[in-house]
C-alpha cells in the first residue's frame, strides 16, 4: 500500500516516524507506525487522517483540541462517478468537508475516516453499493467493527444521495463492567499525584476523558465544591456538577504548569502511567478484575451511582450531560432501592404543597401519567 501524503504523528505532528511491526485483525494486516520524538504508537488506520498543531502557546491558549487536516491517506483507486474518473481519497476528502461543515465533532470525522479506509482496503468502491455489501458479507469482520462500518457507510451514502438499504447487523453489546468503589478507589491511591487527580476527577464527576483533559482552572469552584463541563464532548450540554472536598484538594494540589488547563490537553502520558499501574496493581493483589477497569468505565460508575441514589433516570441525563434519554439508558447498571422511600403522587397544588411541608422532593413529572412524583425517605 502506498501513501500519497507523508504519514505524521497524531499526537506531536512530527514526521519522524517509522514502522513498527503489524497490526494482526480478523479482516487483514494493518502496518503500525512509531514516533521517534515522543514515542507515540499508532495504525494506519488511525492515521487516516493528518492532524496539524499550531505552536504549543497559541494552541493552548485558543483551542487544545487538535485541528484536522483533511487529507486522507489512501491508496489511489479509479472509481467513475457521474462520467468523471475521480478517486476513493477524493470521496472521503469531501464527505470530511461535509461532516465538518455540519458540525460534527473531530473525533467523529477520524473515526468514521478510518472505517471507510477500511473498506476502501479491503477493496470497496464506495459509490458502488453492492461491492460494500460484498465485503461485508465475505469478510470475517468482528461484529462490533461491522456495526460502525455500516452506520458509516449509512452516512456516506446519505451525504451523497446514494440509493442503499442499511444492512443489518445484530449486535448485543456486553453489560459495561461495573467495580467496586475499593477497587477504584485503590488504583487512584496507587497512582501518582497528577494521575490520581485525573482518576478521582472522572468518578466524582462521570464526565468524559477529553472533557476532563479540558478543564480549565476558572471551572473549579471551590467555595461551592463544583466543577463546571464547559467544553463538553459529542454534541452533550455543558453542566456543573458537585464534586467531593477530597476531589477539589486534589486539584488544588497540582501545579499550574499547564497554564489556563488543569490536565495537559493532549498528552498521552495519563492513560499510559495509568495502564502501567493498574497492571503491576491487579498482579500483585492476584484481582484480575483490576484489569477492566478503564478511564471510561468511572462513567458508567458515576451515572449507576447516581441512579442508585435517586432513582431517577432524568437526573442521571442531567449528570452525564445527555440530550437523549436513549444514550443514558446505557449508562445505568444500578438498582434504585426504592424500599428506602415513600413516594407520592399529588393530585391537586394543595396535596403538593402539604408534601414539601412535610418534606416530600420533587422528583420528575410522570409524562404518561400526568403528574409529578414526590418522595422521602423513611
Amino acid at each position: 500500500m502506498t501513501l500519497e501524503t507523508a504519514i505524521v504523528c497524531p499526537n506531536c505532528s512530527s514526521e519522524k516516524v517509522y514502522a513498527n511491526g503489524k497490526r494482526y485483525l480478523s479482516y487483514g494486516e494493518i502496518q503500525r507506525f512509531k514516533c521517534r520524538d515522543c514515542g507515540y504508537r499508532f495504525s494506519f488506520r488511525h492515521n487516516a487522517l493528518n492532524v496539524n498543531f499550531a505552536d504549543k502557546q497559541s494552541s493552548q491558549q485558543n483551542n487544545p483540541c487538535k485541528e484536522i487536516d483533511l487529507l486522507a491517506t489512501l491508496p489511489e483507486t479509479k472509481t467513475a462517478s457521474a462520467g468523471i474518473n475521480t478517486t476513493q481519497q477524493g470521496l472521503i476528502v469531501e464527505f470530511q468537508w461535509k461532516m465538518k461543515k455540519h458540525g460534527l465533532a473531530n473525533v467523529t470525522i477520524i473515526n468514521r475516516t478510518g472505517w471507510l479506509n477500511t473498506l476502501v482496503f479491503l477493496g470497496a468502491d464506495l459509490k458502488n453499493p453492492d461491492s460494500v455489501e460484498t465485503i461485508l458479507a465475505t469478510e470475517e469482520i468482528p461484529i462490533p467493527t461491522k456495526r460502525n462500518i455500516v452506520g458509516t457507510y449509512a452516512a456516506f451514502a446519505k451525504a451523497f444521495k446514494i440509493d442503499w438499504e442499511k444492512v443489518k447487523v445484530r449486535y448485543d453489546p456486553k453489560e459495561a463492567f461495573d467495580p467496586l468503589e475499593e477497587e477504584i478507589d485503590l488504583l487512584i491511591g496507587a497512582c501518582g499525584k497528577v494521575t490520581s487527580a485525573f482518576l478521582q476527577t472522572l468518578k466524582d464527576t462521570g464526565a468524559r476523558i477529553g472533557e476532563i483533559r479540558q478543564l480549565e482552572w476558572t471551572d473549579i469552584n471551590e467555595k461551592n465544591g463544583t466543577i463546571a463541563i464547559n467544553h463538553p464532548g459529542k454534541g452533550s450540554r455543558t453542566r456543573t456538577v458537585k464534586v467531593s472536598p477530597k476531589t477539589i484538594a486534589m486539584l488544588k494540589n497540582l501545579s499550574k504548569k499547564n497554564r489556563d488547563y488543569v490536565f495537559s490537553p493532549n498528552s498521552i502520558s495519563i492513560r499510559t502511567a495509568f495502564c502501567k499501574v493498574r497492571e503491576r496493581l491487579a498482579e500483585r493483589m492476584q484481582n484480575p478484575r483490576l484489569l477492566k477497569i478503564h478511564f471510561h468505565t468511572l462513567r458508567h460508575w458515576r451515572a449507576s451511582r447516581e441512579y442508585e441514589k435517586t432513582g431517577d433516570i432524568y437526573a442521571v441525563k442531567e449528570l452525564l450531560g445527555h440530550k437523549s434519554l436513549l444514550s443514558t439508558d446505557r449508562y445505568q447498571h444500578g438498582v434504585f432501592k426504592s424500599d428506602e422511600y415513600i413516594s407520592k403522587r399529588p393530585k391537586t397544588s394543595l396535596e403538593e404543597d402539604a408534601l414539601i411541608s412535610a418534606g416530600f422532593e420533587y422528583v420528575r413529572f410522570d409524562d404518561r401519567a400526568n403528574e409529578p412524583i414526590y418522595r422521602k425517605r423513611k
